[in-house]
C-alpha cells in the first residue's frame, strides 16, 4: 500500500516546477503501478503548446477557469471545476489559464518524474 500527502511532497524531487507551471508527483514509474499520478497548478495568464506524442494524459480540474485547444481541428473547450479532457489521440494542445488552475493529472505510460518538455512541448518515449 502507498500512503502519502501533498505536505511530504514539498521541496522533494518529486516537487518540479517550470516558469508558469508546477507539478507535485504522487506516484512515479518507481512506484511501480503503471501509471503516474500528479497535482499541477497552472498560473494565471499561461499558455503552453504541450505534445504528448508518447504518452495519454488525463486531466481533471479542480479549481480556475482556462481553455483547451485542439490544435489540429481548432476546436476549444472552456475548462472550470469539474471539467476533463483526455489526450487519448496524443494531440497537440493549447493550454491557457485565465486564472491559476489546480488539476489532477494522470499520466500512462509512467513518467520517471525527470522528464523536461522538448522543443515539440512532449516528453521523451520512456526507456523500457
Amino acid at each position: 500500500m502507498i500512503v502519502t500527502s501533498l505536505a511530504e511532497l514539498i521541496d522533494t524531487p518529486r516537487d518540479v516546477c517550470g516558469p508558469v507551471w508546477a507539478s507535485r508527483r504522487f506516484l512515479l514509474a518507481e512506484d511501480g503501478v503503471g501509471f503516474t499520478l500528479t497535482e499541477t497548478t497552472v498560473e494565471e495568464g499561461a499558455t503552453q503548446i504541450l505534445w504528448y506524442k508518447h504518452h495519454v494524459e488525463a486531466n481533471y480540474v479542480i479549481e480556475g477557469e482556462g481553455e483547451v485547444e485542439n490544435l489540429a481541428t481548432g476546436e476549444v473547450y472552456p475548462l472550470g471545476p469539474g471539467s476533463l479532457y483526455v489526450l487519448d489521440q496524443h494531440e497537440r494542445h493549447c493550454l491557457k489559464s485565465f486564472t491559476r488552475m489546480r488539476l489532477v493529472c494522470v499520466f500512462t505510460p509512467a513518467l520517471s518524474g525527470r522528464e523536461t518538455h522538448d522543443e515539440d512541448g512532449a516528453y521523451a518515449l520512456p526507456a523500457e
